[in-house]
């Protein structure tokens, strides 16, 4: 190669670092780990059925790792509730037929005494028998009156029962998961007895207990973030964060949601999400690392000082060096390249 083609290609290796220079400026940061928070799956709820009745089960519709459906959990027999409801849908067709006679009396005693009060008009009835006529009329009225409010007490009832009755068909909420039978068919019960448990893992939650800096570095991600389920790539977010703070492990207690999740539905699964946490040292590019016979130096741009670091790793195309001083963070740096240029 000629002298003249290298010195052109010299020149040209000076234009791209500094216009590189410009575009991007080299500057000193803080130190960052990167660390991985682990945690597993969880459900989202979890609840107990309980029974609001006592007696005796009759079916039981689900085991545990079933769906909830649209039939009922628990079926509790319903024997001597039916016959207390079918006594009062009696009682309430009597006291039916007893009205349609009563009101068919309030309506003859009513012009019994319209009649009687007319003849006392025309003096040809006394005082005394049309006070008669309108003392029965007002009579039988009031027990028309008394019958109907018994009737309306009866219905009162009649809801009352019907509703214990469906009680005896015990409901978990549609979609949910049994995780635990506590009660099997034929077993006799009392009134809130847990019967079994069960859990929502339509929507599965990571709870996680982090340090305020893990904390912090989670609130700077985007408000949903990239994490991994079992090696799979998956989103996640923040769903709360719990403000007390542990005192024995120092840390606060959050928990993640998955979003947009498509994969097994259960709890265990490996949840991994890698983040970055302040470190000791500073953060500077490598382009900046004038590491001449074995003695890494940076220059800075403010006061043109070279500054000799101590390495203690890299990544990414930056090193982390010792605390220094004689750097601020935010200072700009000047590119290698140049700094070898001008020591040559």
């Amino acid at each position: 190669m000629s002298k003249i083609t290298f010195i052109f290609c010299a020149v040209i290796c000076c234009f791209l670092t500094l216009s590189y220079a410009e575009e991007k400026p080299l500057t000193v940061g803080r130190a960052v780990k990167e660390i991985t928070l682990t945690g597993y799956t969880r459900s989202n709820s979890s609840i107990t059925v309980s029974s609001e009745v006592s007696g005796k089960v009759i079916r039981v519709n689900y085991d545990v790792g079933q769906t909830i459906e649209k039939k009922p959990f628990y079926e509790i027999d319903p024997t001597f509730i039916g016959f207390e409801v079918s006594t009062t849908k009696q009682s309430i067709k009597k006291l039916d037929t007893t009205l349609k006679q009563m009101s068919s009396r309030v309506d003859y005693l009513k012009k019994e005494f319209k009649r009687m009060d007319k003849l006392h008009k025309g003096d040809r009835a006394t005082e005394v028998k049309r006070d008669a006529a309108k003392e029965e009329y007002e009579q039988a009225r009031f027990e028309f009156e008394t019958v109907k409010l018994e009737k309306a007490m009866l219905k009162i009832k009649q809801k009352e029962l019907q509703e214990r009755k469906n009680r005896h068909k015990v409901f978990a909420p549609e979609g949910w998961i049994v995780t635990q039978k506590i009660v099997e068919n034929n077993e006799i019960i009392n009134f809130n007895t847990p019967l079994a448990r069960v859990a929502d893992y339509r929507n599965l939650v990571i709870p996680l207990a982090v340090s305020a800096e893990e904390y912090e570095s989670i609130k700077r991600l985007a408000e949903s973030f990239d994490a991994s389920l079992e090696n799979k790539k998956i989103t996640s977010k923040i769903n709360w964060v719990n403000p007390e703070f542990d005192e024995k492990s120092r840390k606060l207690n959050i928990e993640l949601g998955l979003t947009g999740y498509e994969g097994p539905r259960r709890g265990g699964l490996r949840f991994s999400l890698p983040i970055k946490i302040p470190s000791e040292g500073m953060l500077v590019p490598k382009a900046a690392i004038i590491n001449r016979y074995e003695n890494p130096r940076v220059k800075t741009k403010k006061t043109g000082k070279i500054v000799p670091v101590l390495i203690l790793g890299q990544a990414n195309g930056n090193v982390t060096i010792a605390d220094n001083r004689q750097l601020e963070i935010g200072e700009e740096l000047f590119p290698a390249e140049i700094k070898a240029s001008a020591a040559e």
